[in-house]
């Protein structure tokens, strides 16, 4: 029997015995002592409704708001970024040393009502920026995108220096010590999707030769470093997570069996959770879409990678990816899975946790484009969820049927004004 076959068979064993009146609706307490009024979390989403300044817009305070009115125990933010020259995209929050946190305080305030605690996800892109953003680009090592004849869109990374190194563990430090500092209860450290501790994690992306690639212990040591220095910056009672990839999804990359090291060694530190999702641009399996020969479950995408990494952990484990359904959920804390999250399904029905309580076979439609260009397939789908989101925050109710190509059209239109802002406010900083 093979050891992937040995990890599901153990996660099954132990889904057997778990507790039978344990549902999505169970609280559930973290090491770190927080406590969460049930399973279910708002998993981050790219919203890119800051102000010019980078900091929450009342447009983005008011979709807070109804997620947490929805019934969601745990709000998980949109990406923050810890360095604003190093952006997924123009309209993104950055929360620096120097930044102004008052905005950052109503948007925890906000994300709190109805019991519900609020975490702020922290990010550095890597080489995945916008060529036309400008700014940094980095990584652990020169490896560009190839993203076929939409490969231009983006910026040729340049391999990091030590220097750059150790400024980004600080700029990660900083943003989760300002987090704190404004009311959220914790920080989850993006290492998934591709951005820039992905990177690292990578053998696709790292090829360095140095303490920062190699091995696994190796290409994790960013993320640990980061992690720990964190913890020790950060109260006690200050919630600390990662998201991290079950896999690439591509050929030659981050692998299910390295995913298991790396929980493994931060279960060593003590964290809070591990959400566990996959992919990254070129390999969008966040969005059901893999690179390789692999194929993903129709709904919860990641559920057996995370059920057997589940079974061999003692760190919380939480998957998301394609939950739509309330017996799916249910069937994620059956398997042994501490945490359900859910982006897309609450942007389409931001009150779908309290729909549950009362009609169990409610469901949200999540946006499926099937184009053959796979690239312009995730921009459309982000476009869609981007649009859900902006007409929620402006009081809008949400509609079940977009366009894709107009919303493409339109999320193109306003992309290229937030980054005609952001090069005439950054002007001087930028490349």
């Amino acid at each position: 029997m093979s050891a992937k076959s040995n990890a599901l068979t153990n996660a099954q064993q132990s889904s057997a015995k778990a507790p039978a009146n344990k549902s999505v609706f169970s609280s559930f307490r973290f090491p770190s002592g927080l406590k969460v009024k049930n399973r279910l979390v708002k998993a981050a989403m790219e919203e890119n409704l800051a102000t010019i300044e980078q900091v929450p817009s009342h447009t983005l305070l008011t979709m807070y708001r109804k997620w947490a009115e929805g019934g969601v125990g745990l709000i998980l933010t949109g990406n923050v970024m810890v360095d604003h020259l190093a952006m997924t995209g123009p309209g993104g929050l950055a929360l620096e040393k120097s930044s102004d946190i008052t905005t950052f305080t109503q948007l925890a305030n906000e994300s709190k009502i109805n019991g519900c605690k609020v975490v702020m996800q922290i990010n550095h892109p890597g080489r995945q920026v916008f060529s036309k953003m400008g700014g940094k680009v980095l990584s652990a090592s020169d490896v560009a995108l190839d993203m076929g004849k939409h490969s231009h869109l983006f910026g040729q990374p340049k391999a990091m220096n030590e220097a750059q190194i150790q400024d980004v563990i600080k700029r990660f430090v900083q943003t989760a010590q300002r987090a704190e500092e404004a009311g959220f209860d914790g920080v989850q450290i993006h290492a998934a999707h591709g951005y820039l501790l992905a990177q690292f994690l990578s053998p696709l992306t790292n090829k360095r030769n140095d303490n920062w690639g190699g091995s696994i212990e190796n290409r994790a040591r960013l993320l640990l470093t980061i992690t720990r220095e964190i913890k020790q910056a950060c109260g006690a009672g200050f919630c600390v997570s990662v998201k991290l990839n079950s896999a690439d999804f591509q050929r030659g990359g981050f692998e299910p069996a390295d995913a298991q090291d790396v929980v493994d060694m931060l279960g060593e530190l003590n964290i809070d959770f591990v959400e566990l999702s996959g992919g990254s641009y070129e390999a969008p399996a966040m969005q059901g879409n893999t690179a390789d020969t692999r194929t993903l479950a129709r709904e919860a995408y990641f559920l057996e990678f995370s059920q057997a990494i589940s079974a061999h952990s003692s760190v919380p484990i939480m998957t998301t990816g394609g939950i739509t359904r309330l017996p799916v959920a249910q069937k994620v804390v059956d398997s042994g899975v501490a945490l359900v999250g859910m982006a897309t399904a609450l942007a389409f029905t931001p009150d779908l946790p309290n729909q549950w309580q009362n009609h169990h076979g409610v469901t949200s439609a999540l946006p499926k484009v099937t184009w053959k260009d796979k690239t312009l397939s995730g921009l459309a789908t982000m476009a869609l969820v981007k649009r859900q989101i902006r007409r929620v925050g402006e009081g809008k109710s949400p509609q079940g049927k977009l366009s894709p190509i107009i919303s493409l059209i339109l999320d193109q239109v306003r992309t290229a004004k937030l980054t005609k802002r952001y090069r005439k406010r950054f002007s001087d900083e930028l490349s």
